[in-house]
């Protein structure tokens, strides 16, 4: 392949001379000509068409006049800028059909949205809670609740059911010891509601017809993320439904199998707990208790298995057999 010399196409302009060609050149103006010989210093005012041969003479050169040589130069440019208005005319006008359909198309919906501070994100579920039209489901982790939360989850819960939308909510089986939990239970029953608990549960969330979900970003639930991605929101309804499946109804007493030597249900999933490795933060964090009751357990384990030690009472466990009760 060959290359081309040709030139860009925008003409040079006055200011593309050198030096010597515009002096030579305002000289030739001064004086209504140049010879020959002063112009080869400086070629560049025959390529510029700045002097043409003197008729009368074939020694000299006469200068063009500027303002034509300026024409001759911004005629091209002009015409080149008259043709990309053009093709940007006839760009916009191919865009425009498309951007009469992208105007009719609804708002795009951010499929994940951070919501930080709890003020934003009690704003942000009270508005889904507005729009819900058909069913609210829950699953709140943790012991029994204060008396404020309980009173407001009862306001914000009846509005929902006065409304004839159903709510199914997931606790910790530690809520049955709290009493202003099943007062709020009993007053929600007389609606669509359904309270289930289970011995340990995944992090808070919230699902609202199952469109929109909100889950905690930050341990501290400070941060959260609004979810409306269908494939994650249907895949979170899923993740509840199977919890839902395992869990006991709130008043409805749980029936355990017998443990030997007395051990409580709580208690044996403590032990369980135990025997994995965990700590007893840990332990208390999940099954939804503080940690002075979590270890009230622990030292109930140890007098009922006659352990000395914590690393004799995960001997001990794993030797009692309690492990492998089921209920």
């Amino acid at each position: 392949m060959t290359t081309s010399n040709t030139k860009p196409a925008h003409p040079h302009g006055i200011t593309d001379l050198c030096e010597a060609g515009k002096r030579l050149y305002a000289s030739a103006l001064r004086s209504g000509r140049i010879s020959r010989p002063e112009v080869e210093p400086a070629p560049c005012l025959v390529d510029f068409a700045l002097l043409h041969p003197d008729p009368d003479d074939a020694d000299w050169l006469r200068p063009v006049p500027p303002s034509a040589a300026l024409a001759k130069r911004l005629h091209p440019i002009e015409r080149e800028i008259q043709e990309r208005r053009h093709a940007a005319v006839e760009l916009t006008d191919s865009f425009e059909p498309f951007m009469d359909i992208s105007a009719q198309d609804p708002p795009t919906t951010h499929a994940i949205t951070v919501l930080e501070g709890v003020n934003r994100i009690n704003a942000a579920i009270d508005l889904a809670t507005a729009e819900c039209r058909t069913e609210v489901l829950t699953i709140q982790p943790g012991g029994g609740r204060s008396e404020h939360i309980l009173s407001k989850g009862l306001e914000r819960g009846q509005a929902v059911i006065d409304r004839g939308v159903s709510i199914r909510t997931l606790y910790q089986h530690t809520v049955r010891h709290n009493r202003g939990t099943f007062v709020y239970a009993e007053r929600l029953a007389e609606g669509k509601v359904e309270i289930r608990t289970l011995e340990e549960l995944i992090e808070r969330l919230i699902i609202f017809d199952g469109t929109v979900a909100f889950i905690p970003a930050q341990d501290d639930r400070q941060v959260a993320l609004e979810l409306r991605h269908p494939g994650l929101v249907s895949y979170l309804t899923k993740v509840f439904e199977q919890l839902w499946q395992r869990a006991d109804p709130l008043l409805e007493e749980i029936q355990y199998d017998p443990v030997p030597k007395g051990i409580s249900g709580v208690q044996r999933s403590i032990a369980q707990l135990l025997v994995e490795g965990h700590v007893d933060d840990s332990i208390a964090r999940r099954l939804g208790m503080n940690v002075r009751t979590c270890r009230a357990h622990i030292a109930k384990l140890n007098a009922a298995l006659g352990s000395g030690s914590r690393a004799q009472l995960g001997y001990l466990i794993a030797q009692s057999g309690i492990l492998n009760q089921n209920h």
